[in-house]
Parts: structure tokens; sequence; C-alpha cells
């Protein structure tokens, strides 16, 4: 092989080189800005690392700021042209979804209903959550079996959930408790309920730190709970004011 030969092999090959590892150059942009509308996303509150070692900030900042953020964004793209999702509350839409075209009946149903559930998962975590007491503690005691029993069942039925969705706790107008379970993004708003609290079982909630171990990311998940909020959104729906 000639010298010249030798060279113009060397040159294809570095050129090869050069062209695979270019578009990573390419690629390595900034994120688009999310569109701007009426959904916005809901602080979170607290630190990404607040609730450690339960759920790791790492876990919090892509939930919150990733998978919670494209609900939002799905969002304000479909109200540009169907704006009355934005107008109407967010139980008259998930209570009415029939009512919607049906071209974008399943994307409501999946982005509100992410965004309802994930606006409520924030809120019902906290450092430091204390413990349940007073009327939400006597409607445990009354309707679920107290709280040893009331945790054993919701965490089973986190547990039976198939693949992807949540594990609630509903509450009736009268304040009657239920553990209730939802595939995906469903809320019990869809049936004309309210969700006190509840727990995210899509494997994005608790992968990084627990894997395919859900009934320890379950156990732990309790540790997160603020009793306080909770008895405040058990207040708001016995008084028919809870919207998410």
């Amino acid at each position: 092989m000639s010298l010249l030969s030798r060279r113009h092999i060397m040159m294809a090959a570095t050129g090869l080189a050069a062209a695979v590892v270019a578009p990573r150059l390419v690629f390595a942009q900034a994120a688009a800005p999310a569109p701007a509308g009426p959904f916005k996303l809901p602080a979170l509150g607290y630190p990404f690392a607040a609730l450690e070692p339960h759920i790791d900030a790492k876990t919090m900042e892509l939930h919150h700021g990733r998978h919670h953020q494209s609900f939002i964004t799905n969002l304000n793209n479909l109200a540009k042209d169907n704006p009355k999702i934005a107008e109407m509350s967010v139980p008259d839409v998930l209570g009415k979804l029939n009512d919607l075209p049906d071209a974008v009946r399943t994307a409501v149903r999946n982005n509100l209903g992410g965004h309802a559930n994930h606006t409520m998962f924030w809120q019902v975590m906290g450092p430091n959550g204390g413990k349940p007491s007073g009327e939400v503690l006597a409607a445990i005691d009354r309707d679920l079996g107290g709280m040893e029993k009331f945790q054993t069942d919701f965490n089973a039925a986190g547990g039976r959930v198939f693949g992807s969705g949540w594990v609630f706790v509903t509450v009736a107008k009268d304040g009657k408790l239920a553990i209730e379970s939802r595939p995906n993004q469903d809320n019990p708003m869809m049936d004309g309920k309210r969700a006190l609290l509840g727990n995210d079982v899509w494997e994005h909630a608790y992968y990084l730190n627990y894997q395919n171990r859900r009934p320890d990311y379950l156990k732990a998940w309790w540790n997160t709970v603020n009793w306080t909020k909770v008895g405040e959104r058990y207040a708001a729906a016995k008084a028919g004011k809870l919207d998410v």
C-alpha cells in the first residue's frame, strides 16, 4: 500500500470520527422554554432534599420540574384551541370529560388528571409532618379501622396497582373516608369524589432510590406525610371547597 493510500485511509477515519462526535455538540443545547399559558406549575413549598432519606432530592427535582411541568406544557398547548379547559374549575372539567370534544378528551384526561394528582401530592408531603389528630384521626379510626390497619390496607392497594397509577384516600361530602386506586393519571374527581391524600406509584416517583421495590417505597412514604395539611384538606372537603 502506498504512503498516499494510507494517508487517504487515515484522513477518512478521522473524518468519520468527527462526524460521529459532531452531532453531540449540535444537540447539547438548552431546552426550549415552556409555552406560556393559563396553567402554572405550583411551587413545591420545600427544598428538593427536604424529604430525604425517604424520597431523594434528584427524584423530587425530576418529578416536579420535569414530569409535572410536562402536564402544564401540554395543558397550555391544549388551551390554545380549547380555552374552556382553563376557564372552568378543575373538578368541573374532570367531572364532565364526556362533554369535551373526542379529539382532546384523552389528552385532557391524562394531563389535567396528572396536574391535579401532583398538585395534591406536593401539598400532602413535607418535612416534619407530625401525626394525624382531631377530625382526621377520628375519621381514620371510624372508617378505616385505625392507623395501623389503614396504612397496611393503603400500602396493599398501592402494591396491587398494575403498572402505573395512584392509591388515594377519598373523602365524601359527609366526611366518610375510603381507600381507592386509579390507573395512569385518573383522579377521583372523575367520579365526583375528592382525594384527601394519595401516593404516586408510577415508577418515576421512586425508581432512582427504590428500583423495583415498590413496597419499600410505600412504607417509607408515610414518613413524608404532612398531617397538618391533610387536616386542612379534610376540613375543605367537608365544606365543599377542595378543588384539587
